[in-house]
């Protein structure tokens, strides 16, 4: 358990990290981070409370699918959440956006590798997937790899986001189509098991 704890533990940090990462960018936030962003921007809440709350609604959904919640899942929801607020409260990365184009695409990229590893990691511990992951995991039960399961959801929750004014730019599109193949991988080489973990 220790082990698996620990596991669990830097799975979402590197999760929360790859999220406020692609965020300060400025290229184009998570497809996740857009419905956040639009629904923050609606309805004048932080976007940490926004994380917490779309992530209680999806765990709904996920739990209606079939993938039950383990006490990781409360975790993962209140942690990201909680973590997202502060390192966004933070002067760190803050003239990012600004900087050269080159150094933002490779920041970028480290997100959409942080959000693979990270997602396999944690989801690998077997302690529960968080909402927004209970979605591919579910679709991977019924026979859907799990990088276009990620990328059919994301692509979905794109264009919700956007729909409510959330934030879409070109990195939005490279991390909807590219965490979902990056996690699977990090799955493969990790050799962890997202259903069996679950």
């Amino acid at each position: 358990m220790p082990s698996r704890l620990l596991q669990f533990l830097v799975g979402l940090a590197l999760c929360a990290v790859a999220v406020w990462a692609s965020v300060q960018a400025g290229l184009g936030v998570s497809p996740w981070d857009t419905l956040h962003g639009g629904l923050s921007a609606q309805l004048g809440l932080s976007f940490g409370a926004v994380v917490t709350g779309v992530g209680l609604v999806v765990l709904a959904a996920s739990w209606a699918l079939g993938v039950r919640p383990g006490w990781g899942t409360l975790v993962n929801i209140l942690f990201i959440g909680w973590s997202l607020d502060a390192l966004l409260a933070t002067s760190w990365l803050d003239g990012l956006r600004d900087g050269p184009i080159v150094l933002r695409a490779l920041v970028l990229a480290a997100s959409v590798l942080l959000l693979g590893v990270g997602g396999a990691l944690y989801i690998g511990a077997g302690l529960g997937a968080g909402p927004r992951d209970s979605l591919m995991v579910a679709c991977h039960r019924h026979g859907l790899p799990i990088g276009a399961s990620r990328c059919g959801i994301e692509l979905v929750v794109v264009l919700l986001g956007w729909l409510f004014g959330g934030p879409v730019g070109v990195g939005t599109v490279i991390l909807a189509l590219g965490t979902g193949p990056v996690m699977q991988v990090a799955f493969r080489l990790l050799r962890r098991h997202p259903v069996r973990a679950t």
